[in-house]
């Protein structure tokens, strides 16, 4: 019985804890995606009097509204588990009770008996009347602790009492978080209809310009078209250059930097993914195919550092149009390239650590945004996939 008991109340700290954890992560999930949206919203003011800059509104616009929906889909399951929560101390409540009348029936019946045999004559006269000496004694016992037994009971109650109402506290405070957390969900709810209707604002006006945006488009596809020649033309020159001179690559730092996929730190220290890894459709002209990005681009705080997201040697520190200077850093077998910064702080042939500076980016209006690309040898690769998230 006591290993059953030990056993109980081991899992019961264990599901505690668990919860505590859940709760914890929960809530630093929420803070992080607050701290999304509000940075999303600064983003939106900087470059809200940007000229052509109604694609990148419309980027950030959306992107907002997923970390809004995602904002309100965790308060969803939060408010899910306050009422299993609910329900479970409900369940408690309604045992605990029971309990408690079951003792104060028993505690009445100890009354009762107590004031029935409360002239010492009556005692007397109860044990003359015992048919042997055992059942004598067992009399004497029993009214000799009935008073005691009165005041046990009598403790007992109180104490089912007090866990009763601690239960009924906990119970009213489940119910105020229900409370508050639906209200947040529905403030959550009315401002993200408010942002889908500015979205579809902004969609509108944008198709109203879509020759004008076709023009921009082809000269930004002549700008990424450059930029993807001329980075695959030094690494295959690089490649080549090692080869030539038997260079050996550093296969454990290769290894290092395989290791931490999915663990890179942002080039950033603060910003939105606004153009993604690959081809995609336009978000308005749904017939328009984007240009293949080779990298993402990250919208981030004016004239923000840039910094290596791994340890290396500063390969190159070239110039391209549409890109302004960039820095190409190598990892053994990869490399990292940053590109629209308007001052470099590295130059080629530099060591440099994770979380070194390698320059600033360039300011756009009120805002900046870096290009940013992974190579694995020729081969390009997703930078989302190899970022910590």
């Amino acid at each position: 019985m006591k290993k059953k008991l030990f056993l109980l109340l081991t899992l019961a700290l264990l599901a505690t804890a668990a919860s505590g954890q859940d709760v914890s992560k929960q809530n630093e999930r929420k803070r992080q995606i607050e701290e999304e949206i509000s940075f999303i919203n600064n983003q939106l003011k900087s470059i809200a009097g940007k000229q052509k800059a109604t694609t990148e509104q419309l980027s950030l616009i959306r992107k907002r509204a997923q970390s809004r929906q995602a904002l309100i889909n965790d308060l969803d399951r939060r408010i899910a588990v306050i009422n299993d929560e609910m329900t479970a101390k409900q369940r408690e409540i309604n045992r605990l009770q029971k309990e408690l009348d079951t003792l104060e029936i028993y505690y009445n019946k100890l009354i009762y008996n107590t004031y029935k045999n409360r002239d010492t004559r009556v005692w007397y006269m109860y044990l003359l009347a015992s048919e042997s000496i055992g059942q004598g004694y067992r009399r004497f016992s029993y009214l000799r602790n009935l008073s005691d037994e009165v005041g046990k009971q009598a403790a007992k109650m109180r104490e089912k009492q007090a866990e009763l109402q601690a239960e009924r506290e906990k119970l009213a405070a489940i119910k105020e978080e229900a409370r508050s957390t639906k209200a947040e969900r529905e403030e959550e709810y009315r401002k993200l209809l408010d942002e889908q209707k500015q979205s579809q604002a902004d969609m509108k006006r944008l198709a109203k310009s879509e020759k004008q945006y076709r023009n921009d488009l082809a000269a930004k596809k002549k700008e990424v078209d450059r930029l993807n020649k001329e980075i695959q033309r030094i690494l295959r020159a690089t490649v080549t250059e090692q080869k030539k001179d038997n260079t050996k690559v550093d296969t454990a730092l290769s290894g290092q930097f395989a290791q931490n996929r999915g663990k890179l730190p942002w080039p950033v220290r603060q910003g939105v993914i606004t153009e993604r890894f690959g081809v995609h459709n336009h978000p308005v002209y749904k017939n328009l195919k984007l240009p293949d990005n080779p990298g993402v681009t990250f919208s981030t705080t004016k004239g923000a550092d840039v910094f290596a997201v791994f340890g290396g040697v500063v390969s190159r520190v070239f110039v391209m149009p549409g890109y302004n200077q960039c820095v190409l850093v190598q990892h053994g077998e990869y490399f990292t390239l940053y590109c629209k910064l308007s001052k470099v702080s590295v130059k080629a042939g530099q060591k440099v650590a994770t979380g070194d500076k390698l320059g600033t980016l360039d300011i756009d209006g009120n805002a900046s945004s870096l290009h940013f690309q992974l190579w694995k040898g020729t081969d390009k690769q997703d930078p989302e996939r190899w970022l910590r998230k």
